[in-house]
């Protein structure tokens, strides 16, 4: 097989679980993202709007960049080749509406997971669910020194 294909079996049987234990990083655990499904179909995760805002009180769009990269980096290392890991070339968004209450939700798919790259499409909703943000990002598989 040349390219490497992404399957239920690749990921391990209780990935939502083992996101928890691992943790998501300083970052993502301090703008209160918690993951709320972890597959190797898709990852989705809620962020509250609160603590998390610009000055005039919208969800800061700096903020919709975390959840992206959060759910995106997360999942590509959850699909990553053996001896790899995911490390970010490239992340860009745009925010076609805002939120300034609640929680917004990231549902992230793969666009593409070949052999070197791995790319994902972010849509983040808030709770009407309105689009307010749509993230794509390009991981690199880099092997990991052995």
């Amino acid at each position: 097989m040349t390219q490497h294909d992404i399957s239920a079996a690749q990921a391990p049987a209780d990935a939502l679980g083992y996101i928890r234990s691992r943790g998501s990083g300083a970052l993502a655990e301090r703008m209160g993202i918690e993951f709320t499904e972890f597959t190797a179909e898709r990852a989705v995760a809620t962020m509250p709007v609160e603590g998390n805002t610009q000055p005039i009180g919208l969800l800061h769009g700096g903020a919709y960049v975390v959840l992206g990269e959060t759910l995106g980096s997360m999942h590509a290392n959850l699909v990553a080749p053996d001896g790899h890991v995911a490390v970010g070339l490239d992340i860009n968004a745009t925010h076609t509406g805002s939120a300034v209450s609640g929680t917004v939700t990231g549902v992230c798919t793969p666009i593409k997971l070949g052999r070197s790259v791995a790319v994902h499409e972010i849509v983040v909703s808030n709770d009407q669910g309105m689009r307010c943000s749509t993230i794509r990002i390009t991981n690199f598989y880099k092997r990991i020194s052995q």
